[in-house]
C-alpha cells in the first residue's frame, strides 16, 4: 500500500487539529498544485501518511489515513482541484525533524528532503521504516 506525507502549517492546521476531527477526519482541502493533487487522486481509503509540521518545527509528527478518496474540494468552485479526507492515527513518540532527515544519507533521495516545497507527496517503503523507527514506532 503507498504511503504519503502531508504538509501544513501548525498556525493553520496542526496535529492537534488533525487529531481532535476524530474518525470521522477532515478533508485535506485547499491544495494548488498539480503535483500534490495527483497524489491525492492516486489515493485509496487505508493508504497511510506522514503528517509534517512545516514552517514551525519542521518535523513529522504523527501518522495519518486516507478515510475518503479524491472528491472537489470544497473551498473553491473551480473543478480542477480535489482533495481526500483524512484522520489521525498516532503519534510519533519523538517528531522526527527536516534536519534529522537530511542528515540521513539513506533518506538522500526522499521528496521531503529534495523537494520541500511540494505539499502532499509519495513515501517509499524504505523511508517509511526508517522514518517510523526514527520516530519510535514499528512500521506497520
Amino acid at each position: 500500500m503507498p504511503q504519503w506525507l502531508f504538509k501544513s502549517e501548525p498556525d493553520t492546521w496542526s496535529w492537534q487539529d488533525q487529531v481532535a476531527k476524530g474518525d470521522v477526519g477532515e478533508e485535506w482541502h485547499g491544495v494548488r498544485n498539480y503535483q500534490a493533487r495527483n497524489n491525492m487522486r492516486a489515493m485509496k481509503v487505508g493508504d497511510r501518511g506522514f503528517f509534517y509540521h512545516s514552517n514551525q518545527g519542521r518535523e513529522i509528527v504523527g501518522i495519518v489515513e486516507v478515510c475518503a478518496t479524491s472528491h472537489p474540494d470544497s473551498t473553491t468552485d473551480d473543478p480542477r482541484w480535489d482533495c481526500v479526507d483524512l484522520r489521525a492515527v498516532e503519534p510519533l513518540p519523538k517528531p522526527v525533524s527536516l534536519e534529522t532527515c537530511k542528515a540521513d544519507p539513506r533518506l538522500a533521495d526522499m521528496v521531503l528532503v529534495n523537494n520541500s516545497r511540494l505539499s502532499v507527496q509519495p513515501v517509499s517503503d524504505a523511508e517509511w521504516a526508517l522514518i517510523c523507527a526514527l520516530g519510535g514506532l514499528a512500521p506497520a
